[in-house]
């Protein structure tokens, strides 16, 4: 049996981008907000019922937001999310941009 080489490429950053997706950075900044609102209620112990009353949404929406499925979320959202759950956020223009 021929073993096959493994040839690796050193990342951008931005695994989107890596994987020739379009919106790679607003999806890249999609899912950094998505992550730190997940860690914010697992840091309070909400439920997913507590978390969505809080929020504004149901808990199905909660359940999507913390398993990374973002496609029903804007950026403006989960920046408001995290405004009600009483972090600042800060954006930042990058070159090019």
């Amino acid at each position: 049996m021929r073993k096959q080489a493994v040839v690796a490429e050193r990342s951008s950053g931005n695994v989107f981008a890596d994987l020739g997706l379009p919106n790679a950075e607003d999806r890249l900044t999609k899912a950094e907000l998505a992550r730190k609102i997940s860690e914010i209620i697992v840091k309070r112990r909400l439920t997913q019922m507590e978390a969505g009353e809080l929020l504004g949404i149901d808990q199905p929406k909660i359940s999507a937001l913390v398993r990374g499925r973002l496609g029903g979320f804007s950026l403006e959202r989960l920046v408001r999310f995290l405004t009600v759950l009483g972090r600042d956020v800060e954006t930042g223009m990058r070159a090019g941009s």
